[in-house]
């Protein structure tokens, strides 16, 4: 028996990875799909994310990309539910001169690796996206990066659940025994594998260093699509993307503060957001305001994820920060012994 503790996407990825491969599972979380996965806006783009001196989280990025496509058709088909997985590119844009100059050193950044980019003017920019601002000066194309809509894949893995009779336990773990778990009622779930997904509050529960970075984010609703691909963008030095949805919906994020398990919505961090998505694409601001909702990622010292056994009995699926929903395909695949080399880069020995 696997005892999940967790029920945000990568424990529930888990957890479905494990039913189909004929192994017993139990979920346990109190809320499951309500944490920094209800939040994420849902972009698996690691080309377009990548930084300076993270080299390993973009060979993980990479790899979870590639899983991807496979992992939402047989999600789909397990569930019957869609996710909206849509790899049509993310488009990085610049709206200042200096904006322009730090997107450009990112590009041959980029190139040095070998990442596929492509180079664009501001006409090219809005020739592709029509809705952004004639003030954009330029841009780079990242073709392979995609999306997903996180609330639809932790339905879709809650509903395959389901359909696998896998038990979700809608109580709260308090403590983490060798193959145990026991629950705030005193009660105590037995197996032969305890994994700990339980994100920003893993701290809570063993002696892991993960700690909570408070994101906040909004939800922008449209009679008519406003984007076609993701768009991310630096404002005078300031980050913010936006990512649409097939039914009209354009995510909006996200703020990065550093506040413990602070989950309050501030009319400071939301003026932000809306702020720098206007000065992207104006047209944000006619849009209709369909909720607003604040996530705690989970983030390690190296900003790299925690996944595999820490000891007999208990593993580690945790600390995957802003990717939790790009790397929870390949966060199964690593906790099954798959792809030796890139699960050295996430051991947690290394703490």
């Amino acid at each position: 028996m696997n005892l999940i503790v967790g029920g945000g996407v990568v424990g529930l990825s888990i957890a479905w990875r494990l039913a189909r491969a004929g192994q017993d599972v139990t979920v346990i979380d109190p809320a499951p799909a309500s944490g920094a996965s209800h939040a994420a806006a849902g972009m698996l783009a690691p080309v377009s994310e990548v930084a300076y001196t993270e080299e390993p989280l973009l060979r993980l990025g990479l790899a979870a990309l590639e899983r991807w496509p496979a992992f939402a058709a047989e999600l789909e088909a397990d569930s019957g539910l869609s996710v909206d997985y849509r790899a049509h590119g993310t488009l990085d844009v610049a709206f200042g001169a200096d904006d322009l100059a730090a997107l450009e050193e990112l590009a041959a950044f980029m190139d040095k690796l070998g990442l596929p980019v492509e180079r664009l003017t501001g006409r090219e920019c809005r020739r592709l996206e029509p809705m952004l601002s004639p003030s954009v000066r330029g841009g780079v194309l990242a073709g392979g990066d995609a999306w997903v809509d996180p609330r639809r894949v932790t339905a879709a893995l809650l509903a395959a659940l389901e359909t696998m009779r896998v038990p979700v336990v809608l109580r709260r773990a308090t403590d983490l025994l060798d193959g145990a778990v026991r629950l705030a009622d005193g009660e105590i779930l037995t197996g032969e594998r305890v994994v700990l997904a339980a994100g920003a509050w893993s701290g809570e529960l063993a002696d892991v260093p993960v700690r909570p970075v408070k994101g906040q984010i909004m939800r922008l609703r449209s009679p008519h699509p406003l984007l076609g691909r993701c768009v991310r963008g630096m404002v005078h030095g300031s980050p913010v993307y936006l990512v649409p949805r097939g039914d009209g919906e354009v995510v909006v994020g996200a703020t990065q503060e550093e506040l413990g398990f602070d989950t309050r919505v501030t009319a400071g961090g939301l003026y932000e957001l809306l702020r720098d998505a206007r000065e992207l694409v104006p047209g944000v601001t006619e849009l209709e305001l369909a909720d607003v909702v604040a996530g705690l990622r989970p983030c390690t010292p190296d900003n790299l994820p925690l996944v595999g056994t820490v000891r007999q009995g208990l593993a580690l699926a945790t600390g995957h920060h802003r990717g939790g929903v790009l790397l929870a395909p390949l966060t199964t695949a690593l906790l099954q012994g798959e792809e030796p080399e890139l699960a050295a880069l996430c051991s947690p020995q290394r703490f």
